[in-house]
């Protein structure tokens, strides 16, 4: 006997709970969807070669696989301006000043991507790699982060949730942009 599907909310249902006007955080949940798709694609390449993994098999197809991989998520950055900052702009109507909703970086995600670059004979600045890697996995734990609050029934009040997503924009439309697309064009 099958138990029945259980419809577990995600970072997306709170956007939608929160969102003043439907059509904009429709718009703004399909591009963060796109920036997380991306950016799990990004470090996971990464932490592929972090382990050893010579995929894609040469160097050259090694960069690459890198350069595009940059190049999707700056895309879908770029993306993620218009949209995060009308949201922001609907939301902030209601909101005082609130706390973000998620943490500064771990340990984790502080990495040296010198060594594994080498390795991988990768040629790009592995600062602007370890950057990007960071923001981004910021980000992902971020939205994995607000999944979970969504499921136990705590979600982030509205002025903490807009503190959060202007920080993820701060943090993502600033220097993260930028060294990703020194690596998209490397």
């Amino acid at each position: 006997m099958s138990s029945p599907l259980r419809y577990e909310p995600t970072w997306a249902d709170v956007l939608e709970e929160h969102a003043v006007e439907q059509p904009t955080a429709l718009r703004l949940i399909a591009q963060l969807g796109a920036c997380e798709a991306s950016a799990l694609s990004f470090c996971r390449l990464l932490e592929r070669w972090a382990r050893g993994e010579a995929k894609p098999a040469t160097p050259g197809a090694r960069q690459s696989a890198l350069r595009h991989a940059a190049d999707r998520v700056e895309t879908a950055l770029a993306g993620l301006e218009e949209p995060l900052k009308r949201y922001l702009l609907e939301l902030e109507a209601d909101a005082a000043e609130g706390r973000s909703w998620y943490g500064g970086p771990g340990a984790a995600e502080l990495v040296d991507w010198e060594p594994v670059l080498s390795r991988a004979g990768v040629h790009v600045m592995p600062e602007r790699v370890a950057q990007a890697y960071l923001e981004l996995a910021v980000l992902i734990r971020a939205l994995e982060g607000l999944s979970a609050a969504a499921r136990i029934g705590a979600m982030p009040d509205p002025s903490s949730l807009w503190a959060g997503l202007f920080d993820l924009r701060e943090n993502l439309l600033g220097r993260a942009l930028d060294d990703l697309r020194a690596l998209a064009f490397s």
